[in-house]
């Protein structure tokens, strides 16, 4: 295992651990953590120690919104700036620049084949990076994408509706305020969140979410975004204090309707957490056998 350091593409400066297997190859799993966390987990020790058995190295960064909150450094000119950061007051979308940069540094590294692995927010900004690559077409880079492993993929403008409940007007209200008064890194109040949320960032989720808002899981959703996804695509969820609004059975059979990839393997983990906590070494095994397959 060794550090990397290298830039998002718009010069923050990021880092992570590289698990290198014993032998030389050319592929590598891009893990991309979520909400308030970091690329320590066990969950990351597990999967790498798998990947590694398999000849596929495994790379973990802190992408800007690692922890709840903290200052990140942007390069300009040979010059430092600190800006915000963390959870609280990230921007989803500047997940895209985290990617990126991660992406163009493996390829640097020599790695010609990518599996992007996103876990909670981490697979809403996987995806938004892929259509967006789509979008800018991007060839290059997606033709070393090999394919998408998604863990845990919420609907998260549905998600603060659903957790709010009558109160998500007022939040919304109070946040456009502050907005206007110009107060958008002021936190909102405990109660609007999960997590710590400044008011751009709770903006961003509950009102200007248009380009994340693809995780509609209803019986009627095309999921337009994830059927944008040509490589061979894995999503799984768990069915114990996971953040998802249906049961994961039924969830499955909504998800796997909807999706046209011929290359799909969508499920849950009977047991798993969000976190998949007590089930990494399942997780991890499917991960392989996605792959390998």
């Amino acid at each position: 295992m060794r550090k990397i350091d290298f830039l998002a593409t718009d010069g923050i400066s990021l880092n992570g651990f590289l698990y290198e297997s014993k032998e030389k190859t050319q592929s590598v799993i891009l893990a991309v953590h979520g909400m308030s966390s970091n690329c320590f987990k066990k969950r990351d020790e597990v999967i790498s120690s798998k990947a590694n058995d398999n000849q596929i190295d495994y790379f973990c960064f802190n992408n800007r919104g690692s922890e709840l909150t903290k200052y990140i450094r942007r390069n300009i000119d040979d010059k430092q700036e600190k800006i915000l950061g963390g959870t609280s007051y990230e921007d989803v979308l500047e997940g895209y620049e985290d990617i990126v940069g991660a992406i163009i540094k493996l390829k640097e590294l020599g790695y010609t084949n990518i599996y992007l692995q996103g876990h909670s927010l981490g697979c809403t900004k996987i995806v938004y990076t892929y259509n967006e690559l789509l979008e800018e077409e991007e060839e290059e880079l997606l033709s070393n994408i090999k394919g998408v492993i998604l863990l845990s993929l919420i609907d998260i403008p549905k998600a603060i509706k659903v957790y709010l409940g009558d109160k998500f007007d007022e939040y919304l209200q109070l946040a456009e305020q502050k907005e206007e008064n110009q107060q958008s890194l002021d936190l909102m109040p405990k109660e609007a969140f999960i997590h710590p949320l400044s008011v751009k960032t709770f903006l961003r989720y509950a009102r200007d979410n248009k380009e994340i808002d693809f995780a509609n899981y209803g019986e009627d959703s095309e999921l337009e975004k994830l059927n944008q996804i040509k490589v061979p695509l894995m999503m799984r969820w768990g069915n114990k204090n996971e953040m998802i609004l249906q049961k994961a059975d039924e969830l499955v059979t909504i998800v796997s309707n909807s999706i046209i990839n011929s290359n799909k393997d969508i499920d849950y983990i009977d047991g798993a957490d969000h976190g998949y906590t007590g089930k990494e070494e399942e997780i991890a095994d499917q991960i392989i056998h996605f792959i390998k397959k």
